[in-house]
């Protein structure tokens, strides 16, 4: 079929939107790869829109601080309502919990590896660090998650894109760091990964690994276009995981993981919510039918509410 919108020589267009990172760059370039592989290269025109948000533009305090994960879809959200693109593309773990109401996900594409990768010249594991080590990041689960292992180590604040990050690490700004591994593989910068964590032990954020994609509510013909490259195993994956999500009402400003995945038939899910600092730690794992993902997550997500301290979310 022929995707929505024209080009002004008035050919046949569909737009893309996405920021201008270079991750999200090569998660828009694999997106139009593979529409153009199930469309056909000859019949249609895909056009990338590289838009900048304002998560972007901060990079001296943690998201809790300026605004949380909006902060990466705002302007997307907008360049979609006003129709500047047909769709917008996002790491799936960037998208709110709650979607402004004329926007909807559509789907996500197969999920990458959920784990996390630990990069260091000094040690291949937190626990390996000398004592007091930095670990520098912008995930307090990350951070929560290593002052769990290791409550000595400083852990301190590392924002920008992957290669800055990188860049820090490598001028001895931190110790060690810690990156999703679908990121470096996107980058092809897996190999500078010095180890990978088990996910059992740093369980992966919610929607880690996956590239969401986001319309207008009621666009059929965005929604026909993108409907061939969806991948259903990762959909329920993340119904489960974001439902735990809007069950907790989590954000940036809480260290929380989860993460779901199919497995003989079943959905199976885990999740942990800690204190930022490490020092109290709440986990669950459920199992249950494909066809009650969505439900899984939300039982999950009262299991653990359930044995929170009252004051567990208060910052």
């Amino acid at each position: 079929m022929a995707p929505p919108g024209q080009t002004r020589s008035g050919a046949a267009a569909f737009k893309i939107g996405t920021r201008g990172s270079p991750l999200a760059l090569a998660q828009a370039h694999e997106l139009k790869e593979r529409l153009t592989a199930a469309h056909g290269g000859d019949a249609v025109m895909i056009e990338i829109v590289v838009i900048k948000t304002t998560g972007d533009a901060i990079v001296d305090r943690p998201l809790s601080e300026a605004g949380g994960k909006g902060l990466f879809t705002k302007e997307l959200d907008i360049a979609l309502s006003r129709g500047d693109v047909d769709i917008a593309v996002h790491s799936a773990k960037d998208l709110p919990t709650l979607l402004p109401d004329d926007i909807a996900i559509l789907g996500y594409l197969p999920r990458e590896d959920v784990r996390d990768a630990w990069i260091s010249p000094h040690a291949d594991h937190p626990l390996k660090l000398r004592p007091g080590a930095v670990v520098g990041t912008a995930s307090l689960r990350r951070g929560a998650m290593v002052k769990r292992l290791r409550p000595d180590l400083s852990i301190i604040l590392l924002r920008g894109n992957v290669e800055t990050r990188l860049a820090k690490l490598a001028a001895g700004d931190v110790d060690a760091t810690l990156l999703a591994l679908a990121g470096l593989k996107r980058l092809k910068l897996e190999s500078r990964a010095t180890s990978i964590l088990d996910q059992a032990e740093f369980i992966p954020a919610a929607g880690q690994g996956a590239i969401g994609l986001t319309g207008r509510v009621g666009d059929r013909a965005s929604e026909a276009f993108t409907a061939p490259i969806l991948d259903a195993a990762t959909g329920l994956a993340l119904a489960a995981e974001r439902a735990f999500l809007h069950v907790l009402d989590g954000s940036c400003k809480t260290p929380i993981g989860a993460n779901a995945w199919l497995e003989g038939g079943d959905v199976v899910f885990q999740a942990i919510v800690l204190r930022p600092d490490g020092s109290e730690v709440f986990e669950t794992a459920l199992r249950g039918a494909p066809s009650a993902a969505a439900a899984l997550g939300e039982a999950a997500g009262r299991d653990l509410r359930g044995r929170l301290p009252a004051d567990f979310f208060l910052v």
